[in-house]
């Protein structure tokens, strides 16, 4: 699997001028690099998540997400080059009845199968009983967690730091399911704190990640910020608009735009007891920006620059 070889991001180093008084290092791990699909931490998740059903010989995989899933996507991708079949279980059985989204469109076009369900369904996601019903009605499936995160996508996850990135007094990442920022948690070293940005607030994210890791030096900050997960107002926009003629990197408007921004805020506002040496993990998933911007525009409000 070429698209699964052992693969090192570079670190960019970024410079900010409302933190240049504040004497700071922070640079940009350049994970969103990987492939313009399966990128960041979706690459990560999935790598082994495949391998082992590759192993078992599964002919089709099934997993979980909403509309704008950088996760799914990456999956359908993946499946079209492995000959395997994908199903994506999708949040919101109102869905099916509506013209797709980019996204979801773009699985599709890469031959992923949808089963679209109700909200308090697919709270039930994660529990035996349900999973149990899928096996039964799927009997050659491999199931993949919403996000990959599942001890083969957290293995996946320990492969991101490598040794040059013991300089880095702190190391930050976006949180959704948990998985990536528990592979950081597990290969960070002894001096290190890792610090996690939910994009839900009291998500309880962090009862997950205590199911994975091996060690208690890290923080979840699940504040609301600009309203919840997929929110977007003027000031994220030109906030992302403002930064990418700053740095260059395109930061997207679910994750890890939301992510800097609060560090920016901290760090501002004395609240960053962390460290100088800050390395940012970019988690990709920059094609939820293409419908984001239709949603924009509908409001006549400013669209992101891209």
């Amino acid at each position: 699997m070429f698209y699964f070889d052992d693969i090192e991001s570079l670190n960019q180093e970024i410079n900010l001028p409302s933190l240049k008084k504040y004497n700071v290092n922070i640079f940009v791990k350049r994970e969103d690099l990987i492939h313009p699909i399966i990128s960041g931490n979706k690459f990560r998740k999935l790598k082994y998540n495949i391998e082992k059903a590759i192993k078992d010989k599964k002919d089709e995989i099934i997993s979980f997400g909403g509309a704008y899933s950088n996760h799914l996507l990456a999956l359908a991708f993946i499946g079209k080059l492995s000959n395997l079949k994908t199903i994506g279980i999708i949040r919101g059985e109102e869905l099916k009845q509506k013209k797709l989204n980019s996204t979801l469109k773009r699985c599709k076009d890469y031959g992923m199968k949808f089963i679209f369900i109700s909200r308090n369904e697919y709270k039930k996601r994660n529990e035996i009983k349900y999973i149990n019903s899928l096996k039964v009605k799927f009997r050659n499936a491999f199931i993949v967690p919403e996000g990959g995160t599942n001890y083969l996508g957290v293995k996946g996850c320990e492969e991101i730091l490598n040794k040059e990135d013991s300089f880095f007094d702190v190391i930050c990442c976006p949180v959704g399911s948990g998985g990536t920022i528990s592979g950081l948690i597990n290969s960070k070293n002894n001096l290190q704190k890792i610090l996690g940005f939910s994009a839900l607030k009291d998500s309880k994210i962090k009862n997950v990640i205590t199911k994975f890791v091996n060690n208690n030096d890290w923080k979840v900050f699940d504040d609301m910020f600009f309203g919840g997960y997929s929110k977007v107002d003027y000031e994220l926009v030109n906030f992302i608009n403002k930064t990418y003629d700053q740095t260059g990197i395109l930061f997207d408007p679910i994750y890890n735009s939301k992510m800097l921004f609060q560090i920016i805020y901290m760090i501002s506002n004395d609240k960053w007891p962390y460290g100088k040496n800050i390395l940012l993990i970019n988690t990709g998933g920059i094609q939820s920006i293409d419908e984001i911007n239709l949603r924009l525009k509908k409001k006549g409000c400013v669209t992101i620059n891209h």
